[in-house]
């Protein structure tokens, strides 16, 4: 994948290892697109000189709008980076985590899967293109109080090995990122102010009150 002179669009890219990553891809020459829910990061994100759209990856209907508003107005768009995610816990003895397991599937999981989905035409359109997909360390050892939220990061990360063989032959290249622990609001912005204090110490205190 060159490094410049690409058009790049990230998912989660207001916040966090998102807006990282953006705020360095925009320093090497590349128009960088972040997307998300929150009005207020994505005016924070547009106020860097970041372009910014909005879609909801836990809804598959925002997902396929926002895919076809994307490459209409970028059509030059070569790259995508699935970071957006969501983490919490879940005591599986309450016999109320349900929801969650939905929410977290859908978002860390199927939400890449639709947008890679609706994407891949336009991308094998394109001389050089790439998917790229931030998973987690916790896909192969998991954290026993967020249960689902380790399994979509295996899952996800299978679902991109699987991606890489079906487009070697193509223009498309598939890579995967596995971050180190890094202090973002992805646990809670609660744990991100208190990451000085141990980021276990907290999360099992959030655990324990459960």
């Amino acid at each position: 994948m060159k490094m410049t002179d690409n058009t790049i669009l990230i998912t989660g890219g207001a916040s966090g290892i998102g807006l990282g990553l953006a705020e360095a891809f925009k320093k090497l020459g590349n128009v960088v697109i972040v997307a998300g829910r929150s009005k207020l990061k994505l005016e924070n994100a547009r106020a860097k000189g970041l372009e910014t759209l909005t879609v909801d990856v836990g809804d598959q209907s925002s997902i396929e709008y926002f895919a076809r508003a994307a490459v209409e107005k970028f059509p030059a768009l070569n790259v995508v980076i699935h970071n957006a995610g969501i983490m919490q816990n879940e005591k599986l003895t309450t016999g109320k985590t349900s929801s969650i397991a939905t929410s977290t599937v859908m978002t860390n999981l199927l939400g890449p899967i639709y947008l890679t989905n609706d994407l891949l035409p336009h991308l094998l359109k394109q001389k050089e293109a790439a998917i790229i997909t931030v998973t987690s360390g916790l896909a192969y050892l998991p954290l026993m109080m967020t249960p689902t939220y380790c399994a979509t990061k295996a899952a996800i990360h299978s679902y991109t090995e699987s991606l890489r063989l079906q487009l070697k032959e193509t223009s498309v290249e598939v890579k995967e990122i596995i971050p180190p622990y890094v202090a973002t609001s992805l646990m809670g912005e609660e744990l991100l102010q208190k990451r000085n204090a141990g980021m276990l110490a907290a999360r099992k205190k959030e655990w324990d009150a459960l």
